[in-house]
């Protein structure tokens, strides 16, 4: 018998804000709040994507879109990140980290700062209330000036140390590349925010690269396309470089045909640190537990191996050493552990 997943102490390190939602959340609140729905974000949920071309892409972001437009209250983001934090808890996570544009939600909740402080309290209360610490990313869109984006690191800069942890880049990779965003990256690094930008995903190894070049990335969003050049991979090991990879959302955009193509196993083995992520569970389905499960089921990984990778994604992460110490501790007493015996016949 295998030691359950649930079980195994670990950080999750990929998490977009409005992509948390839990599924029965959206249905309701779309509800109360009159939106309409299509389909396949209630029916057909959770919906088939692909998002290689421009028009899928569109596609994905409009739903995404629908599901940001039911968080019209101060309690919604409340219970968004609540939820979250439940949802972590329940899958053996005790550090969380989720990214947020502050500005998709500015004109509702008045203003950049204001929505940043509405989330941080979010988050506070959150973690009172599950016992998971969270840190916040505030991720800019590179699909947006790169003025924008060094608003949106000045102001994570004025909270660094005070819930904010990280400063990232997501959105599509084809609409802006990561050497444009490095005056806002410079900033949120002078500030001690750890520099996590998307790439990898959608585009191949350039994207990586310049992560790493231009953006001095402590950690890489997916980066699975990395594992196109050898040598990329090779400096992603020797520089420990985390990737964020999110094998259902691989999937579910299109970046491979089928989960066994997610390049994991061999990122790993080439010595890559990758911490597990689930990227928009609202839109992909399964979360971050299911993501270990498919590590073990389709990739062969053993419970030592698992140890790893949740070990690989608490050092990667921005929690406080403190508690990076308690959760490494309780990932080894997981693995000391006896697996649960069969019960007999």
């Amino acid at each position: 018998m295998e030691r359950p997943i649930a079980q195994l102490p670990k950080a999750h390190l990929h998490l977009h804000f409005t992509g948390s939602m839990r599924h029965p959340t959206l249905v309701g609140l779309a509800r109360e709040r009159g939106v309409q729905l299509p389909q396949s974000l209630v029916s057909e949920w959770p919906p088939k994507l692909r998002a290689t071309d421009e028009r899928g892409w569109f596609r994905f972001q409009r739903l995404y879109d629908i599901a940001r437009s039911v968080l019209r209250r101060s309690e919604d983001m409340y219970r968004l990140l609540r939820e979250a934090a439940e949802d972590d808890r329940a899958a053996g996570s005790g550090w969380l980290e989720i990214q947020v544009d502050p500005s998709g939600y500015a004109a509702r909740f008045d203003g950049l700062t204001a929505t940043l402080e509405l989330v941080l309290d979010a988050a506070r209360v959150a973690e009172r209330d599950t016992g998971v610490g969270i840190g916040i990313m505030v991720a800019a869109n590179r699909t947006k000036h790169p003025l924008d984006a060094k608003a949106l690191a000045r102001l994570a800069a004025q909270y660094a140390g005070r819930g904010v942890v990280a400063f990232g880049l997501n959105n599509d990779e084809r609409r802006g590349r990561a050497l444009e965003f490095e005056g806002a990256f410079r900033i949120a690094r002078r500030a001690g925010l750890v520099s996590a930008p998307h790439g990898g995903e959608l585009q191949g190894p350039r994207s990586v690269r310049e992560c790493l070049d231009e953006l001095s990335a402590d950690r890489v969003g997916h980066g699975v396309r990395a594992i196109e050049d050898p040598y990329l991979v090779e400096r992603i090991a020797t520089q420990e470089t985390t990737l964020e990879v999110c094998p259902s959302s691989n999937v579910g955009l299109g970046v491979v045909e089928r989960v066994e193509h997610v390049p994991l196993r061999r990122l790993f083995d080439a010595g890559a640190p990758v911490a597990l992520g689930t990227d928009d569970p609202l839109l992909f389905g399964p979360r971050l537990a299911e993501q270990y499960e498919t590590a073990r089921a389709v990739f062969g990984f053993t419970d030592p191996e698992l140890a790893e990778l949740a070990r690989m994604s608490i050092r990667g992460s921005a929690a406080p050493d403190s508690l990076k110490k308690g959760l490494l501790a309780g990932v080894d007493a997981w693995l000391a552990a006896p697996p649960p015996q069969a019960p007999a016949a």
